[in-house]
């Protein structure tokens, strides 16, 4: 891993399926119905913290270690709707055999509507 720069960005784009959604829904436990049944349009409900993984596989292809998460669900998200995540370091510290990282995330739809807002707390180690 290279040494993490402050307002540095990264991005991730993900459309969401039916199947994501429903194999989430039997994951999680949380099978509500805007989850598992389509509206007028065909569509089901994206859950909050399925839109969350986006900023997570960010995290994890940085091998970013999070202390915290902070999300602001701000639109709902349905499938069909692709969805960008862009994840900028606020702040690096340098701490011996790692940065400690705090970053600012936001997902926004296709129409750059803000669809989830965050914050994470975390720690990436140096590399040996």
């Amino acid at each position: 891993m290279e040494e993490p720069t402050v307002d540095e960005t990264h991005t991730f784009e993900r459309t969401f399926t039916t199947d994501d959604v429903e194999r989430f829904a039997a994951l999680s436990g949380d099978r509500q119905d805007q989850h598992t049944e389509p509206d007028s349009d065909g569509r089901l409900l994206v859950h909050g913290l399925l839109t969350a993984t986006l900023p997570t596989k960010i995290g994890g292809d940085l091998e970013v270690l999070a202390t915290e998460m902070t999300f602001q669900f701000r639109r709902p998200v349905y499938t069909g709707e692709q969805i960008t995540c862009l994840w900028t370091f606020d702040t690096v510290d340098e701490q011996g055999d790692r940065y400690a990282v705090t970053v600012d995330v936001e997902c926004t739809n296709s129409d750059a509507e803000s669809v989830l807002t965050g914050d994470i707390e975390g720690l990436i180690w140096k590399a040996s």
